[in-house]
């Protein structure tokens, strides 16, 4: 199989686009406030109110707008293009900052994280129109950094599992977006917080992975997150200490089963392998670079395992996995699915490099 982003871009362009258009069916997590609050999706998410749900539609966007930079054919792009102006509009978009601030809990972290990644694409864009949308998220950074902030603060502890609320995956796709878009205060909140919550980690019992319907490995969201925090000379004795109990076969490095493909549920299983390619690739590749700074032995783990040579062996065979549900007849895998694997498919073409 094909695992170039070059082979996949024309096929995801066409998923981005059917699912940024499609507006049923929509699983709305609108807290309703009395019997006249019947507001259908579209008037309470202008911008997002396709793509199945919330937190879908923003990061279908995000591949969307990402797609037209790397280049797609003519046709779809002057259509995604086209969707976008429409549904980021600065009206949209201040109605969306508005309903996140009068519900501060909704979608946190994981639709927050998406969003600003969204915000940081649209504002470093390759393709101009694309890049003129920035001033419209001037309203929904601001929030995002309000809300960001405030959660961090008043958490003592962060959120350890495998699906929408976990903290690490979050915290690292805000930081992204944060450097991007120079939010200084709002980046050193996240690289505090990652000191903080994740800093004295060890051992992670990488065994206990995988449950029915994770779509994040635990372990490898939290040192993806990590690898982006600590410099080399302090992420490699970390590293080291974290993987002490990885060891080759172990189900965290071997592609999912999905028995059945009609089960939402079970589908998180094709994203679980699709997220934790991308995530084992930016991590070996991290490991590695430490070993040419002169950090010895940055990539071997405990009794001498190869920490690096495990996950970049695995990253291949998980990418694979999950690949053919993202362009599939299955809307619950349809949905959402490409995103992960065109993160994924970044990461391999970047340690390729």
């Amino acid at each position: 199989m094909d695992l170039d982003r070059s082979a996949w871009a024309a096929g995801f362009s066409a998923v981005a686009l059917d699912n940024v258009t499609r507006e049923y069916p929509y699983a709305s997590h609108h807290t309703t406030s009395g019997p006249d609050d019947r507001a259908l999706p579209v008037e309470l998410h202008p911008a997002f109110a396709t793509s199945y749900d919330w937190h879908s539609s923003v990061h279908m966007h995000w591949l969307a707008a990402r797609l037209v930079a790397f280049g797609v054919p003519t046709d779809l792009e002057a259509r995604i293009t086209s969707v976008l102006q429409a549904h980021l509009s600065a009206e949209h978009l201040a109605t969306e900052a508005a309903y996140l601030r009068a519900t501060p809990h909704y979608e946190r972290p994981y639709g927050w994280a998406w969003l600003m990644r969204l915000a940081a694409e649209v504002s470093a864009s390759e393709a101009p129109a694309i890049r003129a949308l920035a001033p419209g998220f001037a309203p929904v950074v601001e929030v995002l950094e309000e809300l960001v902030t405030r959660w961090v603060e008043g958490a003592a502890h962060p959120v350890r599992h495998g699906v929408h609320a976990n903290s690490a995956f979050g915290l690292l796709l805000v930081l992204e977006g944060a450097r991007t878009l120079g939010r200084d205060d709002l980046a050193a909140t996240v690289e505090r917080t990652t000191r903080e919550w994740f800093g004295d980690d060890a051992g992670w019992p990488f065994a206990w992975e995988r449950s029915g319907h994770d779509f994040l490995s635990a372990g490898l969201a939290e040192a993806d997150l990590v690898r982006a925090v600590l410099p080399a000379t302090e992420f490699a004795p970390w590293a080291r200490a974290f993987f002490a109990q990885l060891s080759a076969g172990d189900a965290v490095l071997t592609p999912t089963i999905v028995r059945d493909e009609n089960d939402p549920q079970q589908v998180h299983l094709f994203g679980l392998d699709l997220s934790r390619a991308g995530a084992a690739r930016r991590i070996a590749d991290a490991l590695r670079a430490a070993d040419g700074e002169g950090v010895g032995g940055a990539g071997v783990g405990g009794a001498g395992v190869d920490v690096a040579g495990l996950l970049d062996g695995a990253a291949d065979r998980l990418l694979g996995s999950g690949l053919a549900a993202s362009v599939g007849e299955e809307y619950y895998s349809t949905h959402w699915l490409a995103s992960f694997a065109w993160d994924a498919m970044e990461a391999r073409e970047h340690a390729a490099r």
